[in-house]
């Protein structure tokens, strides 16, 4: 792992490197689905990051070196199904959004960011821990190997 890196929660102190990551994130995806994705756009705004960041539902997690300098972040979404005739009520922690900065890859940050989601899913009573992933991004192999395995699959139709 990247030397003496820890995580924490996400503070406004991040945002300018969060988005410099989502901005990274989103050109993966614009090069795999032009169709779908605005190249030089990210999924969310400053505004949108500040008001995540201090929504107790919605922690982020961040990777920073020794400098506490952001290299990699988790989005994820604490989801109640209490509702459903259909489902067991149950605690799900979904991953919305994971990266890390292009120059850190392959050091084991985004290892560490998901067994620390993980940690926190088990500290918070949920039963899973959930995640989407584009068909051909790389990071599937990453899930793979992280033991995580295919619920369900969506699938489209473009018309």
């Amino acid at each position: 792992m990247e030397g003496t890196g820890r995580i924490r929660k996400a503070e406004e102190k991040d945002i300018d490197a969060i988005l410099r990551i989502l901005s990274q994130v989103l050109e993966v995806h614009a090069a795999l689905r032009p169709d779908y994705f605005i190249s030089g756009t990210t999924k969310y705004t400053a505004d949108e990051l500040r008001e995540i960041i201090s929504d107790s539902e919605k922690p982020v997690f961040v990777y920073v070196n020794q400098d506490d300098e952001v290299l990699g972040y988790l989005f994820a979404v604490l989801e109640h199904y209490r509702s459903h005739v259909n489902i067991i009520p149950h605690d799900t922690l979904y991953i919305d959004d994971l990266c890390v900065e292009e120059r850190a890859r392959g050091k084991g940050i985004a290892r560490a960011l998901c067994t620390h989601a993980e940690q926190y899913a088990r500290e918070q009573g949920c039963y899973n821990v959930t995640l989407n992933v584009w068909t051909g991004n790389n990071a599937r192999t990453f899930y793979d190997k992280a033991g995580y395995g295919v619920m369900k699959t969506m699938m489209e139709k473009i018309l």
